[in-house]
């Protein structure tokens, strides 16, 4: 029963300490997808990012046209040819394939490079900006709206090492 009282008080102190926080922090909200979405240096990135993914596709597209002419040219002279020959034929179709499937791996790193390089300096840009606004309307935070996402600027009172405190960590 005593532990029901502590518990009770405890919750009791916990959601008025909460209460007087929040009455003192300004919190705010940013759809920063959209914020992104509408400045042209994104625009200008993505357009970008697809021209680079257009080549490298073409490119692919292309190997993978020579490769499939390759085994219909090496499966209709198979019969034709000795068994150490058709070995050999595959084992250059298999390399190739390999060839194929490293510059795809290759390809789509450069362009998760590319990607990361372009759009790096933009969501800086963005973050400086709320920063800003944030900083002259007085907000201590500012929450993006997109689910899942967290805390954009973070002014305000700091609790994680007071909780650690108390949870004795």
């Amino acid at each position: 029963m005593k532990q029901v009282k502590k518990i009770t008080v405890a919750l009791v102190l916990f959601v008025a300490a909460t209460g007087f926080v929040q009455a003192q922090s300004k919190v705010a909200h940013i759809d920063v997808t959209q914020l992104l979405a509408a400045m042209p240096e994104m625009k200008a990135a993505e357009a970008e990012l697809k021209k680079l993914q257009e080549t490298y596709s073409a490119d692919i597209e292309s190997s993978m046209t020579e490769l499939k002419n390759k085994y219909t040219l090496y499966e209709n002279e198979a019969p034709s040819k000795t068994e150490e020959e058709n070995k050999k034929r595959a084992d250059e179709l298999q390399g190739y394939q390999k060839s194929i499937n490293e510059f795809q791996q290759n390809a789509q790193q450069e362009m998760q490079k590319k990607q990361q390089e372009l759009f790096a300096p933009i969501s800086e840009k963005a973050k400086a900006a709320i920063e800003k606004v944030a900083a002259a309307q007085g907000f201590d935070y500012v929450i993006d709206a997109q689910p899942g996402t967290g805390l954009i600027v973070a002014k305000g009172k700091d609790l994680l090492a007071d909780v650690k405190k108390e949870l004795g960590l």
